[in-house]
């Protein structure tokens, strides 16, 4: 017997934000779109416990996307994307933190419209902000931080992104994704703004089971992150709200930082 219904089955596609790592940080709306998928396509930051939220017939993909791990180029990506939605039906494309923020969602929902394809975005929480939050380290905090950076540590050129250059020269506090390979040019552009005492934390694969911590000054922490271990995923945070992490009061008390607050 031939399924009518399946052959029926409108195309679409949602762009869900799975959050910094943690399962249970996804969305309610997030899962409710995995519950309704005929096919997930995740990205390798993803947290694979949240495919078991889709139905036991959906189709599952990975597409590894990841600072030097790129399974699938983008235009496979947004190929597969199409031909899933227009085969299968519902297609959620998973992807960490949020789909806006570095995760080139849009280029995907402009594939989509190319197509005519229905499509829903579902954001995420970022790990540009999440993670530092679940340190304790707020990305503004009253008399320390009036606003905050999000800057890519690596451009697709390979060289570090001008605004960082330009975020180094304010009392904004800085977080830097996909830029711990970076960490030693990253920490000199500081330091050439007279910088060597500011608050540093790098944050291995933060809110999962193998989470990291470095905490230092721009001075020190290259040696710090070595001396821990810390590899990628990591994020950069850099100014003084990273002063509030209870592991940098001793650094206070042995350089005599005094703090801003």
């Amino acid at each position: 017997m031939i399924d009518i219904k399946k052959e029926i089955k409108e195309p679409r596609i949602t762009l869900v934000g799975a959050g910094p790592g943690d399962a249970e940080l996804i969305t309610i709306k997030g899962i409710k779109a995995l519950k309704t998928a005929d096919v997930v396509l995740y990205d390798a930051l993803v947290n694979e416990e949240l495919l078991d939220f889709a139905p036991e017939h959906a189709t599952k993909v990975y597409v590894g996307k990841r600072s030097g791990d790129h399974s699938f180029s983008q235009d496979a990506i947004n190929k597969l994307m199409i031909d899933y939605a227009l085969n299968y039906g519902h297609v959620v494309r998973l992807k960490g933190g949020d789909p806006f923020v570095f995760g080139r969602g849009y280029e995907e929902l402009d594939h989509a419209a190319s197509y005519s394809i229905h499509t829903e975005v579902i954001p995420g929480i970022s790990s540009s902000i999440g993670v530092p939050g679940l340190q304790h380290i707020p990305v503004t905090h009253r008399g320390m931080s009036e606003s905050f950076w999000v800057v890519t540590g690596t451009k697709a050129d390979g060289n570090i992104s001008n605004d960082l250059y330009e975020a180094a020269r304010t009392r904004a506090t800085v977080v830097v994704l996909m830029g711990l390979h970076k960490l030693s040019e990253i920490a000199e552009i500081f330091k050439k703004e007279g910088k060597q005492r500011m608050p540093v934390a790098v944050i291995q694969s933060g809110s999962t089971e193998n989470e990291k911590v470095a905490i230092g000054i721009i001075d020190t922490i290259t040696e710090i992150v070595e001396e821990k271990k810390i590899t990628s995923p990591a994020l950069i945070v850099i100014g003084e709200v990273v002063s509030l992490h209870p592991q940098f009061q001793p650094i206070r008390e042995f350089y005599g930082i005094i703090s801003q607050e």
